[in-house]
């Protein structure tokens, strides 16, 4: 649609301020965080949260079509290919509409049923979650791999990485002319625990679950690839010359045969009830899977059915994806420990007998504050029911009273530091309780680790444990501390801070080469100030232009932040070519 026709619509429908507002935050809000998950590998929220926001968004659009912007996520698959060698896409790699309620699946099958007849067969499937990727064979011979990318033009080449994935066939034993078939790409708890087990023992950071590992990994060098043992499932035939296949489970066969890895639980189902019940079924078993899956996938079996009805510009009409609710289970809370941050903010944490969420062992979740505690009525000995949103962070949701112990007491957090031992205070009108000893060991640790970390200065080696024995051992106070290490090198390595000479020099030259190449939202997202994150640097930069002329910058100047960014981001100065060289 073009620009000047939303303008026209604008002026036909009057949108509440309050709601253009809402809407304008929700596509600022989605496309960071799409960008975080598809081309930083680094969610910082839960899928379940992001689907949420999205169906948000998806409701305004609906309810005022007029307020549909052209960066609205609604409108997009999946996202820009940036990495490598770009690769047109011959059939799309489109995504799936998302359902979370058994009317919505009773509806889709229903309606497929009355279009195409009583005798429809559907599949129910897992839904893999992962990166997808589809494999292109000519007589039989892998001749290309590609990621879905933004899933209609171009995707990244990856055959290289693809290559050395087992389950990714080279040559098939029975080929025909051609044939792409498209998979996810996935790691089994068991390896991502064990890449995220080698990255603590390095002091590098850790991944946040199995598909962004898998994703970063795909997407970066072969022998990385090969040495953490991604898996592959495929999940559907995208196109073939010299066979064609009536059905989708005829294609599974045939590929098969080939010694292709396909889906491995699925059913055949033709009424409503069986799909339901077959979504159910896979949901009862994600916790005995050996990898996750965040959803079901319903789609017709029929291959002729499929073209009939086509796709939407995102979309094919002829599946939908079931996502699954939050899992929860009840535990017994063992203690509360309290935790200062890098903001000096106590953070108290939920120390609970082990469960089992979505296939993972968990045993703490986070109480965020007092209000937290005092509004869910929480104490030592209580039976908390725990969930695990999209799969990734176990979360609080409640209290089971009915096994609250006799002897039970509501849980007050303590009122000195419990790291320095200095009185806690709590601002006005936040529900916070701080450590302002400037001082504090535990505030100066995690300041350093925000400040190290890859959203930040991208210092690779630096762990909790060594930011911690940096700063008990008196090597480092602030930020500046850390660039002038290269001066006690010797001291470093004789009391073994970091191990062998070797381990020395080798974080003393990511420390150089960070310096040198930090941007200027680097450093700024890095000092840690509340509030500012990686995207507000981001755009405070923009409207800016320069860290010193933010810090010359009058509290009105920064308060009309936020109004700038309700306009176009072009109306803002580009400043991503902004560098800000660090130096002792």
């Amino acid at each position: 649609m073009e620009q000047i026709d939303l303008f026209n619509m604008m002026e036909q429908q009057a949108v509440p301020e309050q709601i253009s507002s809402e809407y304008r935050k929700l596509v600022e809000t989605l496309n960071y965080h799409a960008k975080r998950y598809y081309d930083e590998d680094a969610p910082e929220i839960s899928d379940y949260e992001y689907d949420m926001m999205n169906n948000r968004l998806k409701q305004i659009e609906k309810e005022y079509p007029a307020i549909v912007s052209p960066d609205s996520p609604s409108l997009r698959v999946g996202w820009k290919a940036s990495k490598g060698k770009k690769v047109k896409h011959n059939i799309p790699m489109l995504s799936l509409q998302d359902v979370f309620s058994k009317e919505e699946v009773y509806a889709f099958v229903d309606s497929m049923r009355e279009e195409l007849g009583p005798d429809t067969e559907f599949l129910v499937e897992t839904k893999i979650d992962g990166l997808s990727m589809s494999l292109r064979y000519d007589n039989g011979v892998l001749t290309t791999a590609v990621t879905r990318g933004d899933g209609i033009t171009e995707g990244e080449d990856v055959t290289e990485n693809a290559v050395q994935i087992p389950d990714v066939v080279l040559k098939m034993p029975e080929p025909i002319e051609y044939i792409e078939i498209r998979g996810e790409v996935y790691m089994t708890r068991e390896a991502f625990a064990a890449v995220n087990e080698a990255a603590e023992q390095r002091g590098t950071k850790t991944f946040a679950n199995p598909r962004n590992c898998a994703a970063g990994t795909l997407r970066g060098e072969a022998d990385v690839t090969k040495e953490r043992g991604l898996s592959l499932f495929i999940f559907n035939v995208q196109e073939s010359r010299g066979r064609t296949f009536k059905t989708h489970s005829e294609g599974y066969e045939f590929l098969r045969k080939n010694g292709v890895t396909v889906i491995e639980k699925y059913f055949k189902c033709k009424t409503s009830d069986e799909v339901w019940e077959a979504i159910q079924k896979i949901g009862d078993m994600r916790g005995d899977l050996a990898y996750d899956i965040d959803g079901a996938v319903v789609k017709l079996n029929d291959i002729e059915a499929r073209k009939k009805l086509g796709n939407t510009i995102k979309f094919p009409r002829w599946a939908i994806a079931y996502k699954y609710p939050p899992e929860e289970k009840e535990t017994r809370l063992l203690d509360i420990e309290v935790n200062t941050g890098r903001t000096g903010r106590v953070t108290p944490v939920a120390v609970f007998e082990p469960i089992s969420l979505c296939g993972t062992s968990v045993s703490r979740a986070t109480l965020h504050n007092q209000d937290f505690i005092d509004e869910m009525d929480i104490g030592i000995g209580d039976t908390l029911i725990v969930y695990k949103s999209g799969e990734i962070i176990p979360k609080v949701k409640g209290v089971n009273k009915a096994k609250r112990p006799s002897d039970w007491q509501p849980y007050k957090i303590p009122e000195i530091c419990p790291v320095c031992g200095h009185r806690l205070v709590r601002e006005k009108d936040a529900a916070d309780l701080k450590c302002v000893n400037l001082n504090c060991p535990g505030t100066i640790v995690n300041s350093i680790l925000n400040f190290v970390s890859r959203d930040a200065m991208n210092i690779k080696g630096f762990g909790y444990e060594l930011v911690k024995a940096l700063v008990d051992g008196g090597y480092v106070h602030d930020f500046a501390d850390i660039f002038m290490l290269k001066e006690k090198r010797d001291d470093l390595i004789e009391n073994k801070v970091l191990g062998l000479a070797k381990n020395t020099d080798k974080l003393l030259a990511s420390i150089d080469s960070a310096a040198s190449e930090a941007t200027a939202e680097n450093v700024l997202s890095g000092l840690g100030i509340p509030n500012v994150g990686k995207a507000t640097a981001r755009d405070l930069l923009k409207a800016f232009g320069s860290i010193d002329a933010i810090c010359d910058a009058s509290t009105e100047q920064l308060a009309s932040v936020e109004a700038l960014l309700t306009f176009p981001r072009k109306a803002l100065t580009d400043s991503s070519g902004t560098k800000a060289t660090v130096s002792s």
